[in-house]
Parts: C-alpha cells; structure tokens; sequence
C-alpha cells in the first residue's frame, strides 16, 4: 500500500516544512479543541481518527520497507480494535489493552517525528519546530496516562470543580499535563495517589531534561551552522 504523493497528510511527513502543519494542528487541537469541544464524544472519535490516519501516513512514509510497514501498522490497527470492543464492554482486560495501545500509539507518534528530526541533514528552523512538536506530544502522553490513573485509582487527584459544563476530563488532564512538563503547576489539580506523585515526578523530570537534551542541542548547531 503506498500513500500518493499528492496527498496532504503525506506531505507531513516527507517535507521538513510539515512540521510546522503538524504544530499548528497540534496548537489548535490541544488549545481550541479539546478545551472547547472535549465533551462531545462524537467529535472526538473522529479527532481521533483523523490522528490514527495522522500516524499510518507517517508509517507508511517513513517505513524502510514493507516488513517493517505490516509490524508498525499492528499497533493503530489493534487500537481500533480495541477501542471498538470497549465501546460494547468494559472489562479489565480490555482497559488495560485500551491503556497500552494507548501508550504506543503517543510513543510510535513521537519515535517517528523524532526520525524525521534527527535525520541526516542540515539543522533547519523546521527541525527545531518539528522537536517542539515532541514536547507536546509528550505532554499528550502524559495526560493519557493521568486519565487512566484517575478513573480507575480512586481519589488518585483531587480537583477544582469548573463550573463550565464544556470541561471534560481529557481537557483538564491536558492542562494539568503542560503545567507539570513546563514546571508551572497552578494547584487546581493536586496529586493524592503515591503512584500519581510519581508520575509528576517523572514528567517534570522529563520536561526539565528534554529541552536542554534535545531542543538546545538542535539549536546550538543551527547556531554553528551560521557561525560557520
């Protein structure tokens, strides 16, 4: 199966320049609608679609060979099937597939942005988009990880009540994901659970490590590039 080339979401992945459509995506995705439209499930199963189509591209795309395609299309593929199952019944078993699933789909999404990244090649203002769309998509992880935690360790946070009927858990989450990697943490959702203080501990690790790891690295050799 080969994407053509003419296609959008194609273009995302084999240009430097669709990074900065995969932020902008991911901008109004995290600031505007998820915010906004989090509580109507049916838009975001087809968020969610669009961003499972979001990662065949990007498999397809990038993939070596055809071997290497079939393995890395299992995991989208048994996620949908997951999810379809846990629409009909919810079963322990099938609650923590959806969470795996979940964790590779955000971990394979980031593994390939951080190919294209760390390609071979000049470090250009794209790249350094491109490592700034791993941040967030780290912070998405994150929150994936927080709503499991939430709903099934009771009393694992305690939360502000929002008096606005828009907020949704996905939303809240989100927020609370990008103040704890950015080290900010206004105090409206606080960690209660042992295991949910460990998992800040780690996101702010990460948070406080990656920007200097990654981002500063890329950054210091454009800026050696142009020195030179």
């Amino acid at each position: 199966m080969e994407l053509k080339k003419d296609r959008f979401l194609y273009h995302l992945w084999t240009k430097e320049s669709g990074f900065s459509s995969m932020f902008v995506l991911l901008f109004v995705m995290h600031f505007i609608v998820i915010p906004l439209f989090g509580s109507y499930s049916r838009f975001m199963v087809i968020l969610n679609i669009f961003w499972i189509l979001f990662l065949f591209a990007g498999i397809f795309s990038l993939s070596k060979n055809k071997e290497q395609t079939i393995r890395l299309s299992i995991i989208p593929i048994l996620f949908v099937v997951v999810q379809w199952i846990a629409f009909f019944t919810i079963i322990p078993i099938v609650v923590f597939a959806d969470l795996i699933l979940s964790v590779a789909i955000m971990l394979l999404l980031i593994i390939l942005v951080l190919i294209k990244v760390l390609e071979p090649g000049p470090v250009t203002i794209y790249r350094i988009i491109g490592s700034i769309v791993v941040y967030m998509l780290l912070a998405n992880l994150w929150c994936v990880v927080y709503l499991f935690v939430f709903r099934h360790i009771e009393g694992s946070f305690q939360m502000a009540v929002s008096p606005f009927t828009m907020s949704s858990e996905q939303s809240n989450f989100l927020y609370f994901s990008y103040i704890t990697i950015t080290s900010t943490g206004y105090g409206e959702i606080v960690p209660i659970h042992p295991f949910a203080r460990s998992l800040v501990q780690v996101e702010v690790l990460t948070g406080i490590l990656y920007p200097v790891i990654l981002i500063g690295r890329l950054v210091g050799n454009a800026n050696f590039s142009l020195n030179k």
